[in-house]
């Protein structure tokens, strides 16, 4: 069974954590799972971009990313070559290292 190590983030894993999860699942789908409450605001529809996370491990391991997952994430925070949406990135046999970034465009959140 893989592995997901989160890196700490200060307001839904402060001390990082490490998680075991079936193959098949999404990312977001992992760490809400197992309590660690990274934003969805689409319910996981790829319509957002709330629970994008930073593969620091393992990103070649993940499904092929899609085009409507590559604009979307056009519009994330802090956006790096190796960000993926949480809710589109499938986990296969491979361990991963994630970060979830700092900041997500939240505007519900945000009340704009």
């Amino acid at each position: 069974m893989p592995v997901i190590k989160i890196l700490p983030h200060a307001q839904y894993c402060p001390q990082g954590a490490q998680i075991s999860v079936n193959p098949g699942t999404s990312v977001c789908e992992a760490l809400l799972e197992n309590n660690i409450p990274i934003e969805h605001a689409c319910d996981m529809s790829c319509a957002c971009t709330t629970c994008h996370v930073i593969v620091r491990e393992g990103l070649n391991s993940l499904n092929a990313i899609e085009e409507a997952e590559e604009d979307l994430l056009d519009r994330a925070w802090g956006l790096e070559p190796n960000s993926r949406l949480g809710c589109q990135a499938i986990v296969s046999q491979k361990d991963l290292v994630i970060e979830i970034p700092r900041y997500t465009i939240n505007h519900a959140k945000e009340n704009h």
